[in-house]
């Protein structure tokens, strides 16, 4: 979902303010769709074909073969230095780029580097902050915005995010004023950039696009805002202010989406404890 989804933008259940905000303000929400199903007591997506299936097992099967020989050596569990460095090197999967952040102000990554690594480090994690099931609730929305933006815009947009998201808002929700969701129901919004993406970079100013996915909804037998998956790119103008990266303002639209796989829905108990068992990451480049 992008800040328009769950949080508003137009066609899935729920709503959220969209276009920009710290810029022009404008929000278009969406409200929960009619009828009685319920995804997750109604019909289940096709499983694969048998092909597909003996495919996959047998990719499975070569790749466990294929760690198995690489894993085969002498009785000798020691090796040189020298073989420890060379295995280092050779490591296909090792990261790139500046050091991840380290520090946290409030739960959210910051002391990020003033160059457009840090610029992109920055908007992947503010991103995620921007909507999260935290943004709902009036407090923690409050010292996200006064963490997140320059100080000049901090007043404004909390006004504008505290008119979005109102009562009427959050009942749409099924959400309580604090943004809680009723009991024995989860309410679920949690974003993962895929990546960015620098499109204007100045000493101390930057626009970053990140691209993101994430499920939103609320997970319970009884939902009638089933969690399902959103796909939009955020844009975030950042300036450079008391020694860190700040958002001066930010918008987002639709997309670039992929073609949905064939994977069976999992139930509504499955979700929400995925939600509480598996923690979210430091975005960094």
């Amino acid at each position: 979902m992008s800040l328009g989804d769950e949080h508003g933008h137009g066609g899935e259940p729920g709503g959220r303010p969209d276009e920009s905000f710290g810029g022009s303000g404008q929000t278009r929400t969406r409200l929960p769709g009619g009828g009685d199903a319920d995804v997750y007591g109604g019909a289940r997506r096709p499983v694969r074909n048998s092909r597909s299936l003996i495919t996959v097992v047998g990719v499975v099967v070569l790749l466990i073969a294929a760690i198995a020989f690489a894993n085969q050596g002498g009785g000798d569990d020691t090796t040189s230095g020298a073989g420890t460095e060379a295995a280092a090197g050779a490591e296909p999967t090792a990261a790139t780029g500046v050091k991840p952040v380290k520090e946290k102000a409030g739960g959210i990554p910051s002391g990020y580097a003033k160059d457009e690594q840090g610029a992109q480090s920055a908007a992947a994690n503010y991103a995620v902050a921007l909507v999260s099931a935290e943004i709902l609730k009036p407090t923690q929305r409050h010292d996200i915005v006064s963490q997140l933006f320059v100080a000049g815009k901090v007043g404004e947009l909390q006004a504008k995010l505290d008119q979005a998201y109102n009562q009427a808002f959050l009942s749409k929700l099924g959400l309580d004023a604090n943004g809680n969701a009723a009991k024995g129901l989860t309410y679920v919004s949690r974003t993962a950039p895929v990546g960015t993406k620098i499109t204007a970079y100045a000493d101390t100013s930057a626009t970053v696009e990140v691209w993101c996915t994430g499920v939103f909804g609320t997970a319970g037998i009884s939902s009638t805002n089933p969690v399902t998956n959103d796909w939009f790119t955020m844009t975030l103008k950042l300036q450079w202010a008391d020694e860190s990266w700040k958002v001066e303002s930010f918008s987002q639209k639709d997309g670039p989406a992929p073609v949905n796989a064939d994977r069976t829905a999992s139930s509504a108990d499955e979700i929400a404890k995925a939600v509480e068992q598996y923690g979210g990451f430091t975005y960094a480049r």
